[in-house]
Parts: structure tokens; sequence; C-alpha cells
């Protein structure tokens, strides 16, 4: 065939039209299969831009159901770049409303044309004020945004979160995936100009609500408490703890200095630590609570032994350590009421380094509590074979040791409960919308037997009542407690300094069925620095208050007046405005009058508010004046003296009288005295003595007489 005929053309023609199809459609092919997913890509970046939304984060709530953290909606402010036409002035006019330097705004107009944001989460004077400027290309998009409406109550706890609603401490850190869902979207569309158009708005679901253990009005009284401490002491911080001891939840937690988590920038990092979880200090002798539990539990002392406390100074591996005091003869109830370091070394020592070990080990020490809170230190508690000769003693007195708060007051709740070492817990349960899920406790482990703990509780009763606590009694209920004095590491030298100390008390009440643990401590008072001067009467206050609160029955009966006062006090509460909460608030105080001692053999009496289990318990009518009636009139008071415990007491309740009964040992003197004709009913005071008193010109009782009948006890 010729190339110069039609038809050749016609075919020449008609295969390029072929050939030139098919590559278009080769490429059509290869654009839409292969590259599509590349391609669309390209144009989302080019013609959207996705910018998330602060989510609405799920509530805290106390354990009553009262709103601690909340998240409500507020606006914040993007701009538009393509549609500004004048970006000076709308810098200069935006910078005096939100308070940014006009080149500020005016190079984030410049970053970007279609989206850009100038201010998050604006309060509503920002937004009228911005929106009576009428500017072109401004507009305003809903946030959710975090607020705490009882500002600097439970900070430390409740934690705060970023300008992006995520959580950076407390329980807004630790329940961050509870909490916090995922973010709301919002979907800006533009052209090919990157001029805004459009926009598309994907709202985030709620996150779950978390419900504390803390109670709100228990909080407060704690925070307030202790403001008033650090106040008064001028330390450096404070920690303050109140839990129940039988199930591990945390009432209240409280450090000093406070914060508000609505506006965490404000204020100093270390305002913002919770010390009572991430604080670690040596505690001193609050921590003998171990020494001598231990060894009562392996048997190798009793409460009414005598330890030869050499006079206040002992040596152990070349080093001589002092008490703060010279003593004597103590028992071991002696040693704790006093605080003796000596006689504690000893138990110490008698319990070897290995067992020591382990009874530490098992009262919480050296590992974390596992409590919801982040930070939580595990302490410092060196293995046995790091310990020096000297060591046994260093910690026998709580030195050497490094512990945080909340590990200390939950092995004093061992203490109050019986032997059971509870885990501590400030989350009670989780909600999503109307369903709750409650948070199972873990089953606590036993550290000593009941009858341990029960001789812990009685020598921790008599610190308050005769020791080194005596500024910790309450009126109408029993407590026990133990003081703490601890000297704090100079970092310059690296030794003990010998004005830096920790001040601690750690104590519950009522006696025999705690209700409440609480513990107090204070970071280098300034004066005045030992644990029962500075921090037993803080626990007092707030022991006081939060009894009272939760409607705990007294278990020593009020004298009149203070019956009156307790009335009038229930009658018109304090306001307790826990959303003006302010660490300036002064504190109102009730002091409190000296209160005997039921020992632990007496029976309850009917009608004199003692309780019927084992132990010990007080009575704050001790002191009161009992009304002399004529002769034949009443009940003729017997002869107490030279009886024992249980014989004053059967005496007593044969003729229809209360006895309120200060000691141990042997009835030395009674108030009224005997003969004297009262009201059926009446309190007969009676204070006792180890021996016996003797007449005039008796001869002495021989020492080694009086040590024999103390070892002998009751």
């Amino acid at each position: 065939m010729k190339l110069s005929t039609p038809r050749f053309r016609l075919l020449l023609l008609s295969g390029l039209v072929l050939f030139w199809m098919g590559a278009v459609l080769a490429r059509l092919g290869y654009l839409q299969l292969a590259c599509y997913t590349d391609y669309l890509a390209r144009a989302q970046r080019q013609q959207q831009r996705i910018v998330e939304i602060s989510p609405k984060r799920g509530a805290i709530y106390d354990r009553n159901l009262r709103e601690l953290a909340m998240s409500v909606q507020a606006d914040s402010c993007f701009a538009v770049p393509s549609e500004i036409t004048d970006a000076p002035m709308v810098a200069r006019l935006l910078s005096r409303v939100l308070g940014l330097d006009t080149d500020e705004i005016e190079s984030k107009l410049k970053a970007s044309r279609s989206f850009v944001w100038l201010g998050r989460k604006l309060p509503p004077e920002k937004v009228e004020r911005i929106e009576a400027l009428n500017l072109r290309g401004i507009y305003f998009q809903k946030e959710n945004h975090r607020i705490y409406p009882k500002r600097a109550l439970a900070a430390h706890v409740l934690g705060y979160v970023d300008i992006d609603e995520k959580g950076l401490a407390g329980i807004e850190q630790e329940f961050e995936k509870e909490i916090r869902p995922k973010p709301g979207r919002l979907l800006i569309l533009t052209d090919a100009k990157r001029r805004w158009y459009d926009r598309n708005e994907q709202s985030a679901d709620a996150g779950a609500s978390v419900v504390l253990t803390l109670d709100e009005k228990i909080q407060y009284i704690v925070e307030k408490e202790l403001a008033a401490a650090v106040h008064e002491t001028r330390a450096q911080s404070g920690t303050a703890i109140v839990q129940d001891p039988n199930s591990g939840e945390i009432l209240a937690m409280a450090s000093w200095p406070l914060f508000d988590p609505n506006r965490p920038g404000d204020a100093r990092a270390d305002a913002r630590m919770n010390r009572a979880v991430t604080a670690l200090y040596e505690p001193g002798s609050i921590f003998k609570v171990v020494t001598v539990a231990a060894a009562l539990e392996e048997k190798l002392t009793r409460a009414e032994e005598v330890i030869d406390c050499q006079m206040g100074a002992i040596w152990i591996a070349g080093h001589r350590i002092r008490d703060h005091k010279p003593f004597g003869l103590l028992n071991v109830s002696q040693i704790i009421a006093k605080s003796s370091d000596v006689g504690t070394i000893k138990l110490g020592l008698r319990l070897g380094a290995p067992r020591f070990h382990e009874y530490i080990r098992a009262f919480g020490f050296g590992k974390v509590t596992d409590v919801e809170l982040p930070g939580e230190t595990r302490g410092i508690l060196r293995s046995v074979e790091r310990w020096t000769p000297a060591s046994i003693g260093a910690v026998s007195m709580g030195q050497e040791v490094g512990v945080s708060a909340v590990q200390m007051v939950t092995a004093f709740s061992a203490i109050a409960n019986g032997g059971l070492l509870p885990k501590p817990r400030v989350v009670r349960a989780l909600r999503h919308g109307q369903t709750e899920t409650a948070r199972t406790a873990e089953a606590p482990q036993r550290v000593v037997s009941p009858a341990t703990a029960a001789t812990m509780r009685r020598m921790f009763a008599e610190v308050v009542l005769e020791g080194t606590g005596t500024l910790a009694r309450l009126d109408g209920y029993t407590s026990a407690g133990k003081t703490g004095t601890a000297q704090k590491i100079d970092p310059r030298t690296g030794t003990y300094s010998p004005t830096d100390h920790i001040a601690s008390f750690v104590g519950f009440a009522p006696l025999n069925s705690p209700a409440i643990t609480v513990l107090v401590s204070l970071d280098s008072p300034v004066g005045a620095h030992h644990g029962g001067d500075v921090a037993a009467p803080v626990f007092r206050r707030i022991a006081a208050q939060t009894l009272a609160y939760l409607d705990v029955p007294h278990d020593v009966p009020l004298l009149p007046g203070q019956q009156m006062a307790a009335l009038r006090r229930k009658a018109n509460p304090p306001a307790a405005d826990v959303s003006d909460f302010s660490s300036a608030q002064d504190t109102q105080r009730v002091e409190t009058s000296s209160l005997p001692v039921f020992p632990p053999e007496m029976p309850a009496a009917r009608g004199a508010g003692v309780s019927r289990k084992g132990g010990l318990a007080t009575s704050s009518a001790a002191t009161a004046p009992t009304m002399a009636l004529a002769e034949g009139e009443g009940v003729a008071v017997p002869e107490l003296s030279g009886k024992t415990v249980r014989g004053v007491t059967e005496a007593c309740l044969r003729v229809g009288l209360s006895p309120v009964l200060i000691g141990a040992g042997i009835a030395a003197e009674q108030n009224p005295p005997p003969g004297t004709r009262v009201k059926a009913g009446s309190r007969i005071t009676v204070r006792f003595a180890r021996t016996p008193p003797r007449a005039a010109g008796a001869a002495a009782v021989p020492r080694e007489a009086q040590i024999a009948s103390l070892q002998k006890g009751n």
C-alpha cells in the first residue's frame, strides 16, 4: 500500500489517535488507581485543616458527690488571615484586649493564611470586647475549659491540666485515660488560594468521672488548721492526712504551700508538689511504732518490763547516742510515753537486723503503697547487707530511713485497727453517666497480732495522757498517738542540722474503736520545734472537728460547760464556705482539759460513757466537783486507799458510784475522802501509784523491791 494513499493516511491517523487515547487512559488509570491515596492526601492538606478541640473531661467529686473539678464551655478566638486586609491595625486593636504584644499577634497572622489561634478559653468580658470591635476575619470557637470551683481546696490531690486539657499532676494525670476522652475536631475548608470558606465541628464524648474518698468538709478543716499552724510556727512547709484506719480511705490530704489549680503557672514548682506522697524525710521518734511493736510481737519484751535507759546515753559500734533528757529505769510503756531513744535502741538490738528489717517491710516502708497518685516515693530502706554496725541503733529511733507521710499514717492505722495494714486509697469509684463502678479495695495484710496492737494502743494513750503528747488530748474522746522530732540533714555539711527539724504527731481517736488516724508534720518550725509542742495541738484541733462532723459518739463524758459549748457549736456551726477558702483565714481554737485514764482491766461503768471493748478509755470528768450531802442522805464514799484497780472498781459499783481512775498500781489517794456522803452515781476520783503510800516515819522501800514490783505489773 502506498504511503500517499488516503487509506494509509486514515489508518495512520487512527493508530495515532488510538495510541494517544491509550496513553491518556493509562495515565488516568495510573493516577486514579495507583496514586489516588497520595493525591487525595495532598488535596486534603491543601484544602483542609483539622484543629483539635479540648474534650469534655469527666468531673471529679468528693465522697459525697460534691464537685471539685468540672469542665465548662468557653470561647476561644481564632483568625483567618486571608480575610484580614490590615493586619497591623487588627494586631494593635487585639493586643489591648488579649494582653499580648502587637508584634506577637502580627507574626501569628503572617504564619498562616487559613487558621491561627489568637486566644484560648477567654473570659466572657474579653469575648465581649473583641466582638464589639467587629473585625473581619476574627471568629470564635467553643472549647471545654477545666475549672476548680473550690480553688486551692485539695489542689495537690486533684492536680491540674494544660491548655489542651491534658492532666499534668494528681488525679488529673493518674486517671488521664479515664477522665479525658478523644478530643473534638474542627475541620477548616479552604480554596486554592488558602481562603477559608467553611468549617465542620465534631464534638467528643464526655470522659468518666472520678469519685474520691476525700470529704470536702474534712479537707477544709485540715487545710485551714495546717495553714494556721504553718503561719504560727513559721515552718517552711507542712503536711496533714486524715485516714479511715479500717478501710484505708484517705478522708483528707493537705500540703502547704497551697496553689490554685485554676492558675498553676502562678505557683512555684515546690508549691505544686504533693508532699504527702512525694516528700521524703527521716521520721524520727514516730518510727518507734515499728521497733516496739516488733519486739512485743516477737515476745522479746512486754509493756511492764523495766529497762535501764542509762541516764540518757548508749554506745553503739563506737558511736555515742544521747537521749533528749536523761532517763534511768523506765518500763516499755514509759519508754514510748517519754520517747526514750536509749530504751528503744535496746529493744531494736534484741530484734537483730534481719528480723527488724522484715518488720519494717511488713509495715509498708521501703516500697510504694500504690495510692492512686503519681510520683509516689518508695522511701529509703537499705538492705540488711548494707547496714553498718551502728545502723540498727539509728533505725530503731527513726534515722537512716526515709518515709513518706502516707506510709507513716498507714502504719499507725495498722495499730489502730488491730494489726492489719490497709492499702491507702484516694479513689472510691468511677462514674460513666449514671453508672458507678466501685473500685475494689485490696485485702489488708496482718503485720502484728490483735493483742500486740492493743498493747501498743495503750502505750500510745499514755503518750497523750502523761507523756510527750499531752497537747493532743481531746474533749469527749479518748486519743492516742506518738510525737516525733527529727533533725534534718544540712545539705551544706552532710550532717544533722542543729536548728532545722521535722516536727510530727501521728495519732488516732477514739482509742477503743478508732474512726480516724491523723498525721501532722511541720518542716523546720521556728522557735518551738518538738512534735509534742507544735504538731500535737494541730492533731487535737483537726481530730476534734472531724469527729464532731462525723458524729462519732463520745466515749468520755463531757463536763457541763463543755456540753454547752458543744451544743452551741452544733447549733451554730462555723461557716465553712470552701469556695471562698483563704489561707489567711483565722482558726477558732478550743482549749482542752486534762483527761485521766481507765486501766484496761476495769469493766465499763454504767452510764460513764466508757467503751466496753478492751483497751483504755478516758474521762474528762476527773476533775468535776462532787457535791457533798448532809448526814443520812445519798451514799457514803467507801475507803479505797490500798485497794487494787479492780477492788476500787468493785467497791464503787457496789454502792452505786462511778469511779474515775488515774494511773495504775495501788490506790494512793481519793477525792472525795472516805465517809463523805454524795449523790448516787457521783464520780469518785482515785489516783494510783506503783507502790503504796508509806506512813510518816516508815522505812523506804528498797530500790530492788521497787524494780521487782514494776516487773510484776499490776
